[in-house]
């Protein structure tokens, strides 16, 4: 059992916890709690922390048959946590690499839908886009390089598993790749202040993507200038915008829709 937080793995795992270049130089990312622990591909689990207190359970050891896994003093496992109220289970998962052209597979030759987000900061919105994403069937995420790390502890946990499931790739020149989706034929989509159609006016069966903005500044200029459609959420009151998450999910779902 490890008893000291000046353990070399400890002190390697609180760095991977606080730093993202850490996790890239280690190609590796943590995953906390049960549901997260149990949805992970298990080729890609490199090693598994647990608590004393966890392993208390039977069953709890039952779930760590079959991996390479440490036991670790309460108190030292509370100082890699990244919760408040630790479930006593951590794994270092090896990261993904997907390439550009899995974002916009479609599977089954259906048609690609796919989200763009362009300097989203906020982890919560991160994930929950994630999530969604997958539960409206989106094919793949495309993300500028200034968006928050994907493998952020507090992304990770609001993607509730789908960091797993859904394509996703970290473009270097955001406008590049987006000028090659229009010549392959997708519609570029931007809920935008000048939109003239209500989104559910548009037609989103062909191959399409939406472009998503950061949290208080909205798209730049130059990215909304590439959107074949500027779309508008309509809203009552003094509202002027949506929470990026909550937009993203009102355009994937009517996109879901019209496809079903």
């Amino acid at each position: 059992m490890i008893t000291s937080s000046s353990n070399s793995q400890i002190k390697n795992m609180i760095q991977l916890k606080k730093k993202a270049k850490e996790r890239s130089l280690q190609d590796v990312f943590l995953v906390e709690g049960v549901k997260m622990f149990c949805e992970a591909p298990k080729e890609r689990v490199c090693k598994v922390y647990a608590s004393a207190g966890f392993c208390q359970k039977k069953e709890h050891l039952e779930l760590l048959q079959g991996y390479d896994y440490e036991i670790v003093s309460d108190a030292v496992f509370d100082s890699i946590s990244d919760t408040r109220t630790p479930q006593g289970i951590i794994c270092l998962v090896r990261q993904f690499h997907y390439k550009p052209e899995d974002v916009t597979a479609a599977p089954g030759g259906r048609a690609p839908l796919c989200m763009v987000l362009e300097n989203l900061q906020d982890p919560g919105n991160m994930g929950t886009i994630f999530r969604t994403a997958e539960g409206a069937g989106v094919t793949g995420i495309l993300l500028g390089s200034t968006c928050v790390d994907l493998y952020n502890p507090k992304v990770i946990r609001s993607t509730m598993g789908s960091v797993y499931r859904m394509p996703f790739f970290y473009t270097e020149d955001l406008h590049q790749t987006l000028r090659g989706w229009k010549r392959d034929g997708i519609t570029l989509y931007a809920a935008h202040l000048k939109g003239k159609n209500s989104y559910d006016k548009e037609d989103y069966r062909s191959p399409s993507a939406f472009l998503i903005g950061n949290e208080s500044q909205g798209l730049t200029e130059e990215t909304a200038a590439l959107a074949d459609r500027y779309i508008r959420i309509p809203m009552s009151g003094r509202v002027e915008s949506l929470n990026a998450a909550v937009a993203s999910a009102i355009l994937m779902y009517e996109a879901k829709r019209q496809r079903s």
